[in-house]
Parts: structure tokens; C-alpha cells; sequence
């Protein structure tokens, strides 16, 4: 599978219209901004998306919530996760990180980095974890393993040629607005929730 620039401008467009409307209203609740999304390989028709759900169990981030309603699906509408890929709005924390591997994805994508969620969002948690509890510095897991790939959609973007690379740098940045709106919502309310590590 080589990740063209159909398949990104897909990504994109599942995240902006079926990952953020949930993240909006999961957002207005009190969770965190983060989503996910399993998408058919075949076809790129999207299985289901979800978001955080972290008031309800700390556990659900936005992976582990969509991970929980996919395998609550009826085995046989539910596709084999090898033929799936697998869509984070944020790169995954080392949580979802082992999530995805043993629910046997090979691959997943993600628009927003572990530093734009410590930076950009305020949530440094995912880099905290792996520095502390694991001893790597930003970016030192391996990101292409005997398990699966994972792709930065903006790095993939940088790599294509013109005009797809100023259309969905574009696209990119106002998604980025969205979340920065987002954002803000949730840290103004987060005091109010008993999210472990808000």
C-alpha cells in the first residue's frame, strides 16, 4: 500500500467530517479532542469513527474508544483488521500504540504529532509517559516495525508534488484551526472533570 495523494485527501476529508463532529460534541461533554477512524483498504469506505470518551472510562482515548466499537460490532460486518487502516487525528500514545498492534492492524496514519499535542494542545502526557515510563525521547519508538507502519499525513504531504502539497497543506492548517477551537473548549472546562491526567 502506498500512500497516494487520493488516499490522504480521504483521510482528510474523514477526519473533518466524521471525526470532528463527534469530537465537537465530545468535547462540549468535557473529553479530550482526540478521534479515530477504520477505514475499509479496498474502498477507503469508512467502518466507523469515534472519539475520546474519557469521562465515561479513562481508558476510551479516541483509539481505544473506536477500537471498543469496532469489536462491538457483529463478527460478520465487522472487516478483518488486516484489511483495515486505522486513523488518528493525534499520533497515538503508548496506550493506543499497543492497542493498535494487538488488535493486529498493520498500519495506521495520524495528522497531528506527539509534539503538537504537548505544544499545540496542551495535552503533554503522551510525551511524558514514553520519556518516563519507557525512557524514549520524542519521536523514539519505532515507527515502522515488525508489526506495522505508521504515517505522518503531513510528512506524506510534503512529498507531493504541486498543486496536491498547496491544496492539502492548506486543508491541514485549517483542520489545525478546528482543533486549536477545540482545544481551547476543553482546557477551559477540564478542571471540572475527573480525568485522571487532564
Amino acid at each position: 500500500m502506498k500512500p497516494d495523494e487520493s488516499l490522504v485527501s480521504r483521510l482528510l476529508d474523514v477526519i473533518e467530517h466524521d471525526i470532528v463532529p463527534k469530537t465537537r460534541a465530545g468535547v462540549a461533554a468535557g473529553n479530550k479532542i482526540f478521534g479515530a477512524a477504520i477505514l475499509k483498504k479496498s474502498d477507503l469506505s469508512l467502518v466507523l469513527a469515534e472519539t475520546n470518551n474519557e469521562l465515561e472510562n479513562p481508558l476510551w482515548h479516541g483509539e481505544m474508544h473506536a477500537l471498543k466499537r469496532f469489536y462491538e460490532m457483529p463478527k460478520e460486518e465487522r472487516p478483518d483488521t488486516k484489511d483495515c487502516l486505522f486513523l488518528s487525528t493525534h499520533e497515538p500514545c503508548s496506550l493506543c500504540l499497543s492497542a493498535i498492534t494487538w488488535t493486529g492492524f498493520d498500519n495506521f496514519f495520524y495528522l497531528f504529532s506527539h509534539e503538537d499535542s504537548r505544544d499545540a494542545f496542551a495535552i503533554p502526557h503522551d510525551l511524558k509517559i514514553l520519556k518516563e515510563v519507557f525512557r524514549l525521547e520524542p519521536g523514539g519508538y519505532a515507527a515502522e516495525n515488525a508489526f506495522w507502519k505508521s504515517y505522518s499525513i503531513p510528512a506524506l504531504v510534503r512529498d507531493f508534488p504541486e498543486p496536491a502539497r498547496e491544496r492539502d497543506t492548506e486543508r491541514i492548517a485549517q483542520l489545525s484551526a478546528i482543533y486549536a477551537g477545540l482545544s481551547q473548549t476543553y482546557q477551559k472546562s477540564k478542571a471540572e472533570n475527573d480525568i485522571p491526567l487532564n
